[in-house]
C-alpha cells in the first residue's frame, strides 16, 4: 500500500494511556501503559478547509464539540498552522480513557490526532514537531503546557521531559523486569482542580530532597537497579496536596507495600494510582491488594498491569482512496 497523502481517504491512529509524574518527577516523567487508549480517525474534506469533529464515541462522549476547545482538534490546529493542507479534516474520536482519570486521556486524544494527520502531510513531521503540537492540545484541558503524558504517549516507553520551549523529551532505559500495576478507581478529578490544590512554592529543603530522589531514579534507570528506583519514587511536591482527593489512597499504599510493591503513588493528577514491582507474582498480589482496598471502601476500580514502557502511538489503519 502506498502512503502518499493524496491516496488516503481515512487514517486511524491509536495512542496509549500513560502514567505521568511517576511521583518523583512532577511534569517531567511518564511511561506508557498497555490496555487502554484513544483512537482518532481523520478523513480529508476536499470541499472545505478547517477542522470539524464528526463523531465522539467510547467511554466519554461529552467532550467539547467546538474544535477550538477539544484537545484533539486544538492539536490539529497547531499542526495546520505550520503545515497547511489543501483540504479540511473531519475528525472522529473514540475514547478508551475515562475523563479526569489521571491516565493521560487529554494527551492521548491530542497525540492520536497529530499522528493520524501526519499521514496526510507531504513530508512526515518529526517526533519533535508532533510532541510540540500535541502539547498545545493537552494544554486545552489542563490549562498549562506540560508534556509528561504527551511524551510517553507519543514515544512509548519511559520518558523524561528535558525542555519546554519547545518541548523536548528523551527515552530513559527501564530496569529489566520492572512491572507496573495501574488501578483506576471510578472517581473523577479534573486536572485543573488537582493542579490548583498544590502549593505555589516549594520550600528549599523539599526541593533539595526531591532533586536527590530524582537523581536516584535516573541513576537507577541507567544502572538497572530496581531497588534504588523503588526507593527513589518519592513525591514531596504533588502527593501531599492530591492524596486527600483520593478516598482510600493511604490504605492502598499500605496494602501495596505489604504485598511487596517497590513503590506506590498517584498517576498524574489522580485518582488513578500505580505501583511498581519486579516480580510477576508480586504484581498479581499487589493488584489484588489495592483493588480490595478500593472495593472495601465502596469504590469500583479497573486494573491494568504489565511491563513498564509499552509502545507509543501508531497508525492502526490507513485506507486508500478508491
Amino acid at each position: 500500500m502506498s502512503n502518499a497523502p493524496s491516496e488516503l481517504r481515512a487514517v486511524t491512529a491509536f495512542a496509549p494511556a500513560s502514567v505521568a509524574n511517576v511521583s518523583v518527577g512532577f511534569d517531567l516523567l511518564g511511561f506508557a501503559i498497555g490496555g487502554a487508549g484513544d483512537r482518532v480517525t481523520i478523513r480529508p474534506a476536499p470541499d472545505r478547509s478547517g477542522v470539524r469533529i464528526t463523531a465522539q464515541r467510547g467511554v466519554v462522549t461529552s467532550l467539547p464539540s467546538d474544535p477550538a476547545r477539544n484537545t484533539a482538534t486544538v492539536a490539529l490546529h497547531a499542526l495546520l498552522a505550520e503545515q497547511p493542507l489543501p483540504f479540511g479534516l473531519d475528525v472522529e474520536i473514540d475514547k478508551g480513557i475515562p475523563l479526569g482519570s489521571g491516565m493521560g486521556g487529554s494527551a492521548a486524544s491530542a497525540v492520536a490526532a497529530v499522528v493520524a494527520a501526519n499521514a496526510f502531510l507531504p513530508t512526515p513531521a518529526s517526533s519533535d514537531d508532533l510532541l510540540r503540537w500535541a502539547t498545545v492540545g493537552e494544554a486545552a484541558a489542563s490549562g498549562a503546557q506540560h508534556a509528561d503524558n504527551v511524551a510517553p504517549c507519543l514515544l512509548g516507553g519511559l520518558t523524561a521531559v528535558v525542555g519546554m520551549d519547545p518541548p523536548r523529551a528523551i527515552a530513559l532505559p527501564v530496569p529489566p523486569g520492572l512491572e507496573c500495576v495501574v488501578i483506576h478507581p471510578h472517581l473523577q478529578i479534573e486536572t485543573r482542580r488537582a493542579r490548583a490544590a498544590m502549593r505555589a512554592e516549594v520550600p528549599l529543603h523539599d526541593h533539595v530532597r526531591q532533586s536527590m530522589h530524582l537523581a536516584g531514579f535516573v541513576a537507577a534507570c541507567y544502572t538497572g537497579d530496581a531497588m534504588l528506583l523503588g526507593r527513589s519514587v518519592v513525591d514531596l511536591v504533588a502527593e501531599p496536596a492530591r492524596a486527600p482527593l483520593i478516598p482510600g489512597f493511604h490504605d492502598a499504599r499500605v496494602a501495596a507495600e505489604a504485598a511487596g510493591a517497590l513503590a506506590f503513588g498517584i498517576s498524574g493528577s489522580g485518582p488513578t494510582v500505580f505501583a511498581l514491582t519486579a516480580d510477576p507474582a508480586v504484581t498479581a498480589r499487589v493488584e489484588e491488594a489495592v483493588l480490595h482496598v478500593f472495593e472495601a471502601g465502596g469504590v469500583a476500580a479497573d486494573p491494568w498491569s504489565g511491563p513498564v514502557g509499552q509502545p507509543g502511538a501508531h497508525v492502526l489503519d490507513a485506507i486508500e482512496a478508491a
